[in-house]
This record gives C-alpha cells, structure tokens and sequence, in this order.
C-alpha cells in the first residue's frame, strides 16, 4: 500500500535535482574534493578532502594516524582530543578544512626524537592511569592542553579541566595523580 506522501517522494527529488541544475549548481558540488596542506606532529601532508571531512576523519581514514580515537563522535567523551596550536580541540566536531592554517598535534606526535615518552604518557605509565586504554590517546592530549592552559594548579582543577574526558574504567584519581606528577616538565 503506497501512501501519497510516499509516491510525491521521488518526484520532489527529482524537482529539487533539476532546480539545483537550473541555477547552475552541481548535485554533488559540495562534495568535490578540496586540496589543502595540514601540519601534523610538524609535517606537512597535502590531502584533497570533501569540505565536511572532520579532523578526526582525516587523521584516521585518509593520513594513517589511528591513535586518535573515535568514541561518540558526538564531542561528548574526549577520545577524539587533539591539540591545535597548543589548545585542546575535539576533532570529531572540527572540520579539517578549518584547521589548515594550524599546527595539529596528536598523541603519535608528542614522543621526543628518539621515541622517548612524553612525560605525560610516562606518568599515565606509573600511575596506572590507563587502564582498557581506549580513552587515553585523548586523556594524554587533554591533559597536556590542560597543563599548558594553565589549568592544572589543583586536584579540583584538573578534575573540572578533564571533566570532558569520558573513562569508562574509572581511572580519574589515577589521571589527577599522573597529571600532577607530569604537569612540572609538561609546562610549554
């Protein structure tokens, strides 16, 4: 049984398909490639993306970089947290077109040259502040950001700066305790 509504579908589909032409623009114009240069971790990567690629996308599916996490997609849990000259940033709601004038960095990008850790991912090590480890790509980023921001001067602070950092193992003492002990050689 087919109602009207139902049978007008593919014929206002079809209006809208030819308006669009007659004023000259393409159905899938905004879903030609765009080329843009993104500095990650300090390299340059020419990419040629869709202008509604999310940073996260980019990273994950089209450069190889699968450290960043993607949790909800929704910038509701923090596993997605990169830093963007220097500033937290939830790449699952930036557009990587947005960022192309930036420095991104990513948790494959804070190690030193030698591969030595992060004193923030050494602390998360010690203090056994990453449990199932989904999360902490973007705990370590967000807590690096915090630091940075100036936010991570007591427990209450760093709690309330990572709140929007999603654990579901529980660790958040363990994360107040690696960003105190990482925050003095953290500070940029």
């Amino acid at each position: 049984m087919v109602t009207a509504s139902t049978a007008a579908v593919p014929a206002l589909g079809r209006a809208a398909s030819a308006q669009a032409t007659s004023q000259g623009v393409s159905a899938s114009a905004s879903s030609d490639p765009v080329s843009f240069v993104l500095e990650i971790n300090e390299r340059q990567h020419r990419v040629a993306l869709d202008v509604r690629t999310t940073l996260l996308d980019a990273l994950r599916e089209h450069l190889g970089l699968a450290g960043t996490k993607k949790g909800c997609d929704q910038g509701q849990c923090g596993a997605c947290t990169v830093l963007v000259d220097g500033r937290r940033v939830l790449s699952c709601l930036t557009l990587a077109a947005s960022v192309q004038d930036h420095s991104i960095t990513t948790i494959e990008g804070i190690s030193g040259p030698g591969g030595e850790l992060h004193p923030m991912q050494q602390a998360f090590i010690e203090h056994d502040a990453f449990q199932c480890g989904y999360c902490t790509p973007g705990q370590i980023m967000s807590a690096i950001g915090c630091v940075n921001e100036g936010h991570a001067e007591s427990d209450a602070a760093i709690r309330e700066y990572m709140s929007g950092n999603i654990c579901r193992c529980g660790a958040y003492p363990n994360i107040v305790a690696a960003v105190n002990q990482a925050k003095l050689s953290t500070r940029a």
